[in-house]
């Protein structure tokens, strides 16, 4: 037994629970999963998650350090975010289809801070609140998300997430201060740009749950605070999370939601990155004609907006990014339908990868494998190797999990032509990376 909780196979531990008498049902009983939970784990099915884990280890009566779990508490809501223990072994899709009604609730106008919305609510913090608030005190969050976010950009979520996750433990608490209705209402943007943050690194982290949860109470504060543009921001992001997990149709709803928003604040720099996002939703389900489409209405909208009077957390999308975007798409095309897209692609790319700065490393890094991959679908492995070679020297300081999953289709590309001695060069160090 104590060799299987080293080792954290579970289907081993709960087989020799089997073969000692303990049955299904008292398994799930001591550890809160369902029988048919048990069931899949007793079948083979990996607990890799740190939260189960760690309700198993405590239902059980292991000492967590047995498994190599030795955080307290404290620690454990900091490092895995409250929404993960909650929601931990429910269906992926049946999040995501939660998360969906939840967003169209918001979007559509229902009541925020209602009935329902304990239910993405945050632990409450321990730090002492000022007893009232004023305009400095919501500067101060604000500047702590700017510069967070700005570390995030430059070296990943891994970076800088416990940051932002104790920030927002500071910040929440605000929120029972007293103070002036203008001062509550931009408290109420301040932290719902702070939890899209927080989503947005726990999302870059690999923290799934801990990302819908704090997506959702930054859409309650962002139209709390009446900020349609915010509120678009956050919809956009949550959306990029499905596009992440290959769930295209549910990411473009969550795009869809996102335009209502958008179009009600009047800003073209918003719908032109949610039909961006659009457009990729699109071109993963191989819709070439409305990919292409929506592509072409993202420029236009961008050519009309003001990007200098634009909300702050909408600035990100500059020309480099439309370029990125339009690269993007034409990549999955050229992966999901023809590889006639590569010469859309490509041009694109470069141009975004030229004009990235070492402040936006990740973008960077995405852009750089993305253009390995056209090139090798191109035909000139050579070149594709160069840049691919580029991307994992880039992606060597960044503390990122989509930096290893953006670069999966670079691998499997190499992969593919190991014949290629450039080619297989740029596997084996892709190889090596993934396993590092």
């Amino acid at each position: 037994m104590r060799e299987a909780l080293s080792k954290r196979a579970i289907s081993s531990v709960y087989r020799l629970l089997r073969k000692h008498g303990v049955s299904q049902r008292q398994i799930a009983a001591m550890t809160g999963q369902s029988q048919s939970e048990v069931s899949e784990i007793l079948k083979g099915r990996q607990v890799m998650a740190y939260d189960v884990l760690t309700r198993i280890s405590d239902g059980l009566g292991v000492p967590r350090g047995y498994m190599g779990l030795a955080y307290d508490e404290a620690t454990a809501i900091r490092v895995v975010g409250a929404a993960d223990g909650q929601q931990a072994e429910e269906d992926e899709s049946v999040k995501r289809r939660r998360f969906l009604a939840h967003a169209a609730q918001v979007t559509m106008g229902a009541a925020v801070f209602g009935q329902d919305s304990g239910t993405w609510t945050a632990n409450p913090a321990r730090t002492p609140a000022p007893g009232r608030i004023g305009m400095t005190d919501v500067r101060q969050v604000e500047a702590a998300t700017r510069a967070l976010r700005a570390l995030d950009y430059q070296y990943g979520g891994g970076f800088c997430r416990d940051a932002v996750v104790a920030q927002l433990s500071w910040g929440q608490q605000m929120l029972e201060s007293n103070g002036t209705e203008i001062v509550k209402n931009r408290l109420f943007v301040a932290l719902a740009d702070l939890h899209s943050l927080a989503g947005w690194t726990s999302f870059d982290t690999g923290l799934m749950d801990s990302a819908r949860g704090h997506f959702a109470n930054a859409l309650d504060l962002a139209k709390q605070g009446e900020n349609h543009p915010l509120v678009a921001n956050v919809l956009y992001r949550m959306g990029r999370v499905y596009l992440h997990q290959n769930a295209a149709d549910d990411a473009l709803k969550l795009f869809q939601l996102g335009q209502i928003a958008a179009q009600e604040s009047g800003s073209e720099l918003a719908v032109a990155v949610l039909c961006a996002n659009e457009a990729w939703a699109y071109a993963l389900m191989g819709n070439e004609t409305q990919a292409t489409k929506l592509l072409n209405r993202s420029k236009d909208e961008f050519s009309r907006a003001d990007v200098d009077k634009a909300e702050s957390w909408v600035k990100f999308f500059n020309e480099t990014d439309v370029y990125a975007m339009i690269g993007t798409v034409h990549t999955v095309l050229a992966q999901e339908v023809s590889a006639s897209h590569t010469k859309f692609a490509i041009p694109a790319l470069t141009k975004a990868v030229e004009s990235y700065t070492d402040d936006m490393a990740r973008s960077k890094t995405f852009m750089l494998g993305a253009l390995a991959t056209n090139h090798l679908l191109d035909g000139d492995i050579d070149q594709g190797a160069r840049v691919g070679g580029k991307a994992l020297d880039c992606a060597e300081g960044i503390k990122s999990a989509r930096v290893r999953d953006r670069l999966k289709p670079l691998q499997v590309e190499a992969e593919q032509r190991r014949n290629n001695p450039d080619a297989r060069d740029l596997a084996d160090r892709l190889h090596a990376f993934f396993a590092a």
